[in-house]
């Protein structure tokens, strides 16, 4: 074979060039494709498709233009790799499900969250939303280099300038050689109030940063659960999200409930989902559910879990977590290209490599407008001068033979420069008017403050940072978007108190003992002698209304059932119903009930730390006092409140504190009242003491109370008969007399 002059044979290890190869092209993917930039937030491929898209003038207020244009003209001017590659960057920037701030703006069939493909480039059309023309504003004004495009006919920015933080406001992921990215999404609101403290304070700390930007708000809402993972991420720029679902317990007409789905984790696909629970169902793994429907519309995501009668939905709820991906885990890797170099950044180094690059394009900017501003004012000067020798002037160009000569004589005889020479030659005659003199008069005074002011910023950095804030203020007033993503505290363990508004409700409770919640707006304020409205739908004749509390969502309902046993729950854990429905069976919060074991009492507590005590009494008279605090931690399957003798069985529970007293009724009219302190404090598997002597083998107590001195009590017999006394008028007796008639 034959070489010419300049041609050669380089002869090399196998494994060294293997090893280079692999290097330049490992290099080049990090660099040219998988990573983005922090400075935009942006990978090539985002940047050059909308740079095309601006060249091809796309903004907000323009029509669309067909996306099969929009790839064409990407591909062939700025990213030679196919329009069919670029297709799918340019589909993801427009899907709000993926995007927290779309970038583009399109029209048609872009896919769904379900998992569904876009239309073909052919049918859609696209323009640039506001968000992505403040990335690339000032472009024109030589804010950002620019470089030659693949074949050298055409040039394009490095990067934009970027007037908002996009890499945390959007996010980013992507696989390069040896290392991915996966930055979450934030809120654009908290982000600027990062930023800015940030420009206050160089050294702003991370938990000082947190303090406005909690976490990451992912565009399809859902949950945080723990602080840790926030926390690591956000000081490292590694760490795991735990990110769940949100979902809702809601009570159909016919008494049946269901769970729906509003919100489902990041980058989890909707159809895949009820696919997944569907699976689950059909495994026997969930075995709660008798229905999965998806009853998404235009108005939102939801997906509809009918629970089969008497499932309890927290369970079905703790497995939907447990294994289907209604929870999933956020790998954060905050992997971003640093002056060109990968770099894993926390927060707060991601905030200033942004400020850092805004303070070297608006210093650009302002040399660009200052240069500007200084070449008009020098042709403005040239204009005043003219102005003030008008007819000297119009004589010499008058008496000149050519253009040439005339700029030669006005550069000779009245010291123009060649720029200023050349714009006299140029004027209109109209602007040689006297009120064309007073407009270049008042211009030019304008331009030299806006020379002065354009210095100044140059000459401090701290001006440079004022314009910094108030640009971000502004944007800041635009966007106006509220949190997605809500953030609970416990870590692993999903409490749904966190999700729950504190407010009151109505509980009441049948003689049936079926319990039910509802909104206290439910019940209106009426005059007296209304008809008043229905508060609950009976069953049947026999049902009736035995007990009715008003409580807080977050408050505790203490279970007490006549064999002595006790249980709590939280007030929102029974199922919010209307006023014509029944409720639930008290028994679905209560296992292991014995056949002949009844609902004694329940006791509404809003914290097990107040200083209050317990007091139980059962039928035989036997009173019992426990601190309230020996009752916070009750298992689920409950625990002893009180040892009950054979025969005797527990019929009430009341709050006590010091200084109150007690009154206990019996079924042969007697009543007894003492002081509280009378009754020693025990533990809660003791059995009691006694509060009152019965009269024969027929009496019983009929009820207690917890009462001060200066309340009166209402007597109601059997038949009817009822009258109402002071407290005082029943005399006080040591614990365990016969009483008072």
């Amino acid at each position: 074979m034959s070489y010419t002059e300049n041609e050669h044979i380089d002869q090399r290890n196998i494994e060294e060039e293997m090893k280079e190869s692999y290097l330049r092209y490992s290099m080049s993917v990090i660099i040219s494709r998988a990573l983005p930039d922090v400075r935009d937030g942006l990978k090539p491929s985002q940047r050059r498709i909308l740079y095309a898209m601006k060249q091809l003038n796309l903004s907000p207020g323009s029509k669309h233009r067909k996306c099969a244009k929009i790839s064409g003209d990407t591909s062939g001017d700025y990213h030679p790799h196919g329009e069919t590659v670029i297709y799918p960057t340019l589909v993801r920037m427009a899907q709000d499900w993926n995007m927290r701030y779309t970038l583009i703006d399109g029209q048609g069939n872009f896919g769904s969250i379900d998992g569904d493909p876009p239309a073909a480039m052919r049918y859609t059309e696209a323009r640039l939303t506001a968000s992505a023309m403040q990335l690339m504003e000032d472009l024109e004004k030589e804010t950002v280099d620019l470089v030659l495009n693949y074949d050298e006919t055409k040039t394009e920015p490095v990067v934009f300038p970027a007037k908002f933080p996009n890499l945390l406001c959007n996010g980013s992921s992507g696989i390069a050689v040896g290392m991915a990215t996966n930055i979450p999404p934030h809120n654009f609101n908290e982000l600027t109030e990062a930023t800015l403290l940030v420009l206050k304070d160089s050294e702003t700390t991370i938990d000082e940063i947190m303090t406005v930007m909690p976490a990451p708000d992912f565009p399809t809402g859902g949950i945080i659960c723990g602080h840790r993972g926030i926390k690591e991420a956000f000081h490292t720029g590694r760490g795991k999200l735990l990110v769940r679902g949100v979902l809702a317990v809601e009570e159909k007409a016919n008494g049946k409930e269901q769970i729906a789905i509003t919100e489902i984790p990041y980058g989890v696909n909707k159809s895949r989902l009820i696919e997944q629970i569907a699976n689950l169902v059909n495994d026997k793994i969930i075995t709660g559910l008798s229905d999965i429907r998806d009853d998404s519309d235009k108005d939102g995501l939801k997906i509809i879990l009918e629970l089969k009668r008497g499932e309890l939905p927290e369970v079905v709820i703790n497995q939907l977590y447990k294994f289907s991906d209604m929870q999933v885990t956020f790998g954060c890797n905050m992997l971003a290209l640093d002056k060109g170099l990968p770099r894993t950044m926390n927060v707060k180094q991601m905030i200033q490599a942004w400020i850092d690059h805004r303070i070297e394009t608006i210093r650009r900017r302002t040399k660009y407008e200052l240069n500007r501003a200084e070449a008009r004012a020098h042709i403005l000067e040239g204009f005043l001068k003219a102005l003030d020798h008008l007819d000297e002037i119009v004589k010499l160009i008058r008496a000149s033979k050519n253009k040439e000569d005339a700029k030669n004589e006005l550069m000779s005889r009245f010291v123009f420069s060649e720029k200023q020479a050349n714009a006299v030659l140029e004027l209109r005659l109209y602007q040689l008017t006297s009120i064309e003199k007073e407009k270049t008069e008042s211009e030019y005074q304008e331009l030299l403050q806006k020379i002065s002011y354009l210095k100044s910023v140059l000459a401090s950095e701290e001006m440079v940072k004022d314009i910094i804030r108030e640009e971000l203020t502004q944007i800041k007033k635009y966007h106006k978007s509220e949190r997605r993503t809500k953030v609970v505290a416990a870590e692993g363990e999903f409490n749904m108190e966190d999700l729950i508004a504190d407010e009151k409700v109505v509980i009441t409770i049948s003689s049936d003992d079926y319990i039910k919640r509802m909104p206290i707006s439910a019940f209106k304020e009426q005059r007296r002698g209304g008809s008043g409205v229905i508060g609950l739908e009976m069953k049947k004749d026999t049902d009736e209304v035995k007990s009715l509390y008003v409580a807080s969502t977050h408050d505790y309902l203490i279970i007490f059932t006549s064999l002595g046993r006790c249980y709590w729950l939280k007030v929102w854990q029974i199922p919010e119903a209307g006023r014509r429905t029944k409720g639930r069976p008290l028994i679905n919060f209560v296992e292991s009930l014995q056949k002949d074991e009844k609902i004694a009492a329940i006791l509404n507590v809003r914290s097990f730390d107040d200083q209050a005590y317990i007091l139980l009494t059962t039928l035989k008279g036997v009173v019992k006092k426990t601190d309230l605090n020996l009752y916070s931690n009750i298992r689920k399957s409950g625990v002893n409140a009180i040892n009950i003798d054979e025969g005797d069985q527990l019929i009430s529970a009341h709050m006590v504190h010091p200084k109150d007293e007690i009154m206990l009724f019996t079924r042969n009219g007697m009543a007894v009242r003492f002081d509280e302190e009378l009754v020693r404090s025990v533990g809660r598997v003791a059995r009691g003491v006694k509060g009152v002597t019965l009269k024969g083998k027929d009496d019983y107590v009929v009820s207690s109370v917890v009462v001060k001195g200066t309340e009166s009590i209402l007597v109601v017999c059997e038949n009817g008969y009822g009258k109402r006394s002071s407290v005082d008028a029943f005399r006080k007796t040591n614990r365990g007399g016969v009483g008072v008639r």
